[in-house]
């Protein structure tokens, strides 16, 4: 049956542990032959593109799963359902996962207030909740009363002045030090070395993903917390602030940081800087110099996971935004020599005063390095809304790829993007964790204009448009693919010399017309091969007759 299949899985999975593997990355799309490597030219952006004529570059929004979510609230400490992060083990395909649920009171400990989880899954679609005894929950809400020594909790908060919040696990299996395979930055509260408590990133060490060491050196750096519309400090001041509130009878407290990030974590290994780094929101302050007035873009990097950098903003909502809006959090990934954001954009009901901010969508940004951030398809939501995500969807830096597909993971509830209020708690509740897919490296594809008629033309042209690669070297490349739907039409590639000049037998008109819907159309001519080619730089041209392209890949 599916579970003792499960279990096999996790097995090999465990055993595999033992093994020092190389790092992988997700820079690589999919498997290639054994002795060959592949260079994908993705289409996302003209990085790659010296000029194209007669057509537009369409954006493409991932497909939600008709079924989700694939992980549901069902337990007791499962309230409500948020952020996530995933690992899918390529030697024995076993999928684990890691998400927020968030209890509140249900268990008095404030410690057991907003944890984080763990469930399998051998297909990446049914997912099972392990009962470990690692941490336990107890409660007298109906109905769920009662103590529970099993749970799949394997991570608690520190029991300080706020929540934990989030979880972003990065697996390194080239890590050589077994405990610290897995890697886990969350936002918790807790003393520094002064014994001062500080809001923060808090680090967690674990060999398996679910036995889980917290680092001595937490809180790794200190994050604003509270102050909204005050004026920053001066440069002499505390920014630790104490404050009776005499309404609610407890004691306030506020660290008062100018460009500060905030309460939600992404991390990922940039491949380019050849460090950690983290994306996430970041305070900027108001018209009136106030602070916490909304959120912006900000970069951090570490090159040990414990010592982060100040953060840097990289992007924020501009002219082209409307007022209300801001961004909620800013997960990247790295792929195929590109930079990922799945922005969380979050807007206002209104531009009124203490206007609940509960309408979010899932903008994909671009860059080349990291810093750059480009905005092409601001209105597109990646990944659609579904009941159980109208209210937020929370996506993480931890894509899968697959060899046909990309599959997204990504925590989502009905009760408003930043939680809270009577509808957290409502019998209409839903959240949990939903699977978005795209497939294989269909981001974004440039096809033909429906009409070109300029007056350089001979004759107006329909449907027809070309794209003229930057200059390659072809040197050892065995085999050139194209990702492309051209069911409706054809595509022909001809090569250029790095001057522009057609090369014989390989001109538009001697190519292979590449029809159909395919990941990897084999590019070809009809008497000439790409070992006849002299040595030297070339242009691909791509030809489009009623077609889309999506990517190139060269294969040693």
């Amino acid at each position: 049956g599916y579970t003792s299949m499960l279990k096999i899985a996790r097995l090999c999975f465990q055993l595999s542990l033992l093994l020092v593997c190389p790092l992988i990355t997700v820079s690589v799309s999919h498997a290639a032959e054994p002795g060959s490597s592949e260079k994908t030219l993705l289409l996302v952006d003209d990085h790659h593109v010296l000029y194209r004529a007669g057509t537009r570059r369409v954006f493409h929004h991932a497909n939600a799963y008709a079924e989700n979510p694939v992980v549901r609230e069902d337990q007791p400490w499962e309230l409500a359902i948020a952020w996530s992060s995933i690992y899918r083990n390529p030697q024995t395909g076993l999928y684990q996962l890691w998400y927020q649920a968030y209890a509140g009171e249900r268990d008095p400990r404030k410690t057991h207030r907003c944890v984080v989880c763990y469930a399998e899954s051998e297909d990446g679609i049914h997912f099972t909740k392990p009962m470990l005894k690692l941490h336990d929950f107890k409660t007298d809400r109906k109905p769920w009363e009662g103590s529970f020594p099993e749970t799949n909790i394997i991570l608690l908060a520190s029991g300080g002045y706020g929540d934990r919040y989030c979880n972003s696990v990065l697996y390194e299996p080239g890590e050589t030090d077994p405990a610290r395979r897995y890697k886990m930055l969350y936002y918790d509260f807790s003393p520094d070395e002064n014994q001062q408590e500080w809001p923060g990133w808090h680090a967690a060490f674990s060999p398996d993903g679910i036995h889980w060491t917290k680092s001595s050196r937490n809180p790794l750096n200190q994050t604003a917390y509270g102050g909204r519309t005050l004026q920053p400090l001066f440069t002499e001041e505390d920014p630790y602030k104490e404050q009776w509130d005499k309404r609610k009878n407890f004691m306030r407290k506020q660290w008062l940081l100018p460009l500060s990030m905030s309460d939600a974590v992404d991390v990922f290994y940039d491949p380019k800087q050849k460090e950690y780094a983290v994306y996430g929101k970041c305070w900027l302050n108001g018209p009136d110099g106030g602070l916490a007035w909304k959120h912006a873009m900000a970069r951090s990097s570490s090159k040990d996971f414990l010592s982060w950098s100040a953060p840097e903003i990289v992007c924020s909502p501009d002219d082209e935004d409307a007022a209300n809006t801001e961004f909620h959090n800013s997960p990247v990934f790295f792929y195929n020599d590109c930079y990922f954001c799945l922005n969380q954009i979050l807007r206002a009901r209104g531009e009124a005063v203490g206007a609940k901010a509960d309408l979010m969508h899932i903008e994909l940004m671009i860059s080349r390095d990291g810093i750059h951030w480009d905005r092409p398809c601001r209105e597109l939501s990646f990944i659609p809304q579904q009941p159980f995500s109208s209210g937020g969807i929370f996506t993480n830096a931890t894509p899968v790829f697959l060899q046909d597909s990309i599959r997204f993971y990504y925590g989502g509830y009905t009760s408003g993007a930043i939680g809270g209020g009577s509808k957290l708690t409502d019998a209409s509740q839903q959240s949990g964790v939903g699977l978005a897919t795209l497939p294989l490296d269909r981001f974004a594809g440039i096809r033909p204009i429906e009409l070109s008629a300029q007056s350089t033309l001979k004759k107006p042209l329909k449907n027809i448009g070309q794209v003229t690669l930057k200059p390659l070297d072809l040197k050892d490349i065995q085999e050139i693919t194209v990702n492309a739907d051209a069911r409706k039409g054809k595509i022909q590639v001809e090569l250029l010399t790095a001057a522009g000049f057609r090369v014989p037998g390989f001109s538009k008109t001697d190519a292979k017309p590449l029809t159909g819907d395919s990941l990897t159309h084999p590019v070809g001519w009809k008497k000439q091969t790409l070992k006849d080619l002299p040595a030297g730089k070339y242009m691909l041209r791509l030809h489009l007759d009623h077609a889309e392209v999506f990517a190139v890949t060269l294969k040693n």
